[in-house]
């Protein structure tokens, strides 16, 4: 065929040449592309879709078009290995007269990231990528390095000195330890350190790159945020959250499979669960309900019961993006502390359930308790719920909130049962989800489970059966504004 020609047919110097502008083509695309240059350094790199996001926004770190990132991510998603092992390098060839600090909780484990940053430079890999930059000839320490064009690299972990050093990089890589977040003053410490030390160091123009997994509501990401809040002068950040499971699907599938992650949450507290994983630390402050007002049953037998109420919460929708129904079961009994009757929780699931799954569902649930009440409320699949299970021959009771008594009012109005130590809970995982829930309220993510709890708390001390020392204080007064439901 006419006007075509094969690479057989070109001369040498030709095809040399096509074979060099290839070449540079596909250097020059991976020198601008971090996500590209993570999959030519490090071939075993399982990618998952949080990766093409959290390389999209230290690419623009790179670009100079971001100056302030906050990525909270869980343990074991290559947190680390792409902000302090492979990105250092990669700023470092865009930008090789830079002067990077790295830190982290310790100074050791911020050396081993300067160390694993300064071989990947010397590595053939990044040779092929960046030929030009390499590492000066009296770079011998880990933490420690410069470029050859000038560019200067630090490691120290965190209350470390780093005076008198500048950065046009910064990076903070989990600036706390498990031990740090047990406790405030630690927490407070390093923000301290951070304002005091760190963030003077930025050169004009400088990034700021911190990556850390949650631990709490005080933790660096917290404080920064809570800081951004109060002054619209302060650094403004952009926050990425990677929660483990996303609707109820892994974020990294094809690493991390669901049944591994929720083995991760069985093993460990509710609330370790929620901050390190979920990236959604409760706050104690703020709460309604805290958790410490729980009385935990710590025998492996439940009670005598007097009363077992059981309390729905419903939703519409199977939808992954729809709210859950709840099933909450609680009992009366007398602790035996001279306290008078208590409340304990009993059983609690959740789930996205379609209407004949849900009948189904609370059907199982009165089989198995045989509770004396259930209170369903009126509202979404609630009502012909109600319907379905009285023509069953069901005790149902059709719950409706009175006007203008929203969900703050309603926990307000259960919350001294808490605080006078009149709930117990069992020593169960159940329970845990649900003290939790509880405990984020109202800034969590979930209410289902506060709905319900409510709801059977507010039909339990309606009927006085659990009584407050102060409940019969005034007592006409009382009753005349008391509103019913």
């Amino acid at each position: 065929m006419e006007n075509v020609s094969s690479l057989e047919s070109l001369d040498t110097n030709t095809l040399k040449l096509i074979l060099k502008n290839a070449l540079e083509d596909k250097r020059e695309k991976i020198q601008g592309d971090f996500l590209s240059f993570v999959k030519e350094v490090w071939p075993e790199f399982v990618e998952g879709k949080h990766h093409k996001i959290y390389a999209e926004k230290l690419n623009r770190i790179a670009n100079g078009e971001l100056k302030r990132l906050i990525v909270n991510m869980p343990p074991r998603h290559t947190k680390s290995e792409f902000a302090s092992n492979l990105f250092p390098a990669f700023f470092m060839g865009r930008h090789p007269k830079a002067k990077l600090i790295q830190t982290t909780h310790t100074g050791e484990l911020a050396i081993r990231f300067g160390r694993k940053a300064k071989n990947l430079i010397e590595s053939s890999e990044y040779e092929k990528v960046f030929p030009t930059v390499k590492l000066a000839a009296d770079s011998k320490a880990a933490g420690r390095w410069e470029s050859n064009h000038g560019g200067e690299y630090f490691a120290a972990g965190v209350g470390g000195a780093i005076t008198g050093r500048g950065a046009d990089l910064l990076i903070i890589d989990d600036p706390h330890s498990e031990q740090d977040a047990l406790s405030p003053t630690v927490l407070e410490s390093h923000y301290d350190w951070y304002t005091s030390g760190p963030r003077q160091r930025l050169q004009p123009g400088g990034a700021i790159v911190i990556v850390m997994t949650r631990w709490s509501v005080k933790d660096l990401t917290g404080k920064l945020l809570e800081a951004q809040g109060k002054d619209e002068l302060t650094d403004k950040w952009e926050v990425v959250e990677f929660p483990a499971i996303i609707n109820d699907k892994p974020m990294w599938g094809n690493f991390w499979s669901l049944k591994g992650l929720l083995g991760v949450k069985a093993s460990i507290p509710l609330t370790k669960w929620q901050a390190q994983w979920m990236q959604s630390p409760t706050s104690e402050e703020g709460a309604l309900i805290k958790r410490e007002w729980w009385k935990i049953w710590e025998k492996s037998e439940i009670p005598n019961l007097d009363y077992i109420i059981q309390s729905y919460d419903t939703a519409f929708s199977k939808k992954e993006t729809a709210d859950y129904s709840a099933i909450t079961t609680w009992g009366i009994f007398d602790p035996d502390d001279n306290t008078g009757s208590a409340l304990i929780l009993l059983d609690a699931k959740k789930g996205r359930w379609n209407f004949p799954e849900l009948k189904k569902k609370a059907l199982e649930e009165y089989k198995y308790w045989e509770p004396e009440q259930v209170i369903i409320e009126a509202k979404a699949s609630g009502t012909p719920l109600t319907h379905e299970l009285q023509k069953m021959g069901i005790p149902v009771l059709n719950f409706t909130p009175s006007k203008g008594n929203d969900k703050h009012s309603r926990v307000n109005s259960v919350s001294p049962l808490f605080e006078s130590g009149k709930i117990w809970a069992p020593d169960e995982k159940f329970a845990e989800e649900v003290i939790e829930e509880c405990a984020a309220f109202p800034f969590g993510d979930n209410d289902d489970y506060v709905d319900s709890t409510t709801q059977a708390l507010m039909k339990y001390r309606q009927g006085y059966y659990v009584e407050l020392k102060d409940d019969f204080v005034e007592e006409s007064v009382y009753v005349e504004n008391r509103e019913y439901y």
